[in-house]
């Protein structure tokens, strides 16, 4: 079957720079004779016109040439499609890519778009709205806010971000109900996770696959600010699950465990991040994970 490729570019993802993207993809699909069409990403995600197009121009893979947020707006469009979904890294953490094994080179990128192999891969449903990546609670919901207001992107100003709201980080009340078991919990954060990075290779979720049918969940209690760094260094060097029944998981720093499918209750109304993007937050949140729900293409 003969392929034809939508490549969806934008505009103002990250900071690599995009020149000449439009000219490798061109170059690179008519050296390969594959046909091709470029468009920019929607600024409202709206991704509906999607299943017509699909259908009617026998589309076979579309690429994403962004961040992380620009992803789960287009999977989201055509999950019930047989297309192949590639990625194109130009975000600032890029952790989904990162997660999957795509290169940060955009020549190396299209060429494993080009040549790479295919993979059911999982999203994850929080209250009804697809993730592809990373959601969070509390602390990491307050950077990604203070991010989205920046214009200058980057590892650089995320890190500043990051650092200036750690001093002032609080924490929030939560009731989390998971594997038939209920704790209440005073945290800083709740990471919901598919892929096992926020981006730039900081993995908050170490043993997390997106194509295990799992969430990987991390939670972060309340307890002193050093104690939080060694608890995230442990975390980075060994993140080992526990079952969310074990006793000894309450006296964790960080609790990390795996589930299908949960719920939190969050009175306080602490603020939520959807793959980076901050966005409307709620009293309570059904998650569950939807596996092997598009397939994407990775080396």
């Amino acid at each position: 079957m003969s392929r034809k490729i939508l490549f969806f570019i934008n505009p103002i993802s990250g900071v690599k720079s995009k020149l000449n993207l439009e000219e490798k993809i061109i170059g690179k699909c008519k050296e390969k004779n594959i046909s091709f069409e470029i468009l920019l990403t929607s600024k409202d995600g709206d991704y509906d016109f999607l299943y017509h197009k699909i259908n009617d121009e026998r589309i076979t893979d579309i690429v994403i040439c962004g961040g992380d947020g620009s992803i789960a707006p287009v999977v989201s469009s055509v999950l019930n499609l047989s297309v192949n979904i590639g990625i194109i890294p130009l975000g600032s953490g890029n952790g989904l890519a990162r997660t999957a094994g795509i290169p940060k080179s955009i020549d190396q990128a299209i060429d494993v778009i080009l040549k790479g192999n295919v993979t059911y891969t999982d999203v994850f449903l929080i209250n009804n709205k697809i993730s592809t990546h990373v959601c969070g609670l509390g602390f990491d919901a307050k950077v990604a806010y203070d991010f989205s207001k920046q214009k200058k992107r980057g590892l650089n100003s995320y890190t500043k971000i990051a650092v200036k709201n750690f001093f002032s980080a609080k924490t929030f009340p939560f009731t989390i109900l998971a594997e038939k078991n209920e704790a209440k919990i005073e945290a800083f954060l709740i990471c919901i996770a598919n892929s096992n990075q926020f981006g730039n290779n900081f993995k908050i979720a170490p043993q997390a696959s997106i194509s295990d049918g799992l969430l990987d969940i991390v939670v972060l209690k309340k307890t002193t600010k050093p104690q939080i760094v060694i608890s995230f260094i442990n975390q980075l060097i060994s993140g080992k699950i526990k079952s969310f029944s074990e006793k000894d998981l309450y006296k964790k720093n960080i609790l990390y465990f795996q589930t299908k499918k949960l719920k939190i209750e969050n009175p306080c109304l602490a603020p939520l991040h959807i793959d980076g993007d901050p966005v409307e937050t709620f009293e309570e949140f059904s998650i569950e994970i939807l596996p092997a729900a598009y397939k994407l293409i990775h080396p």
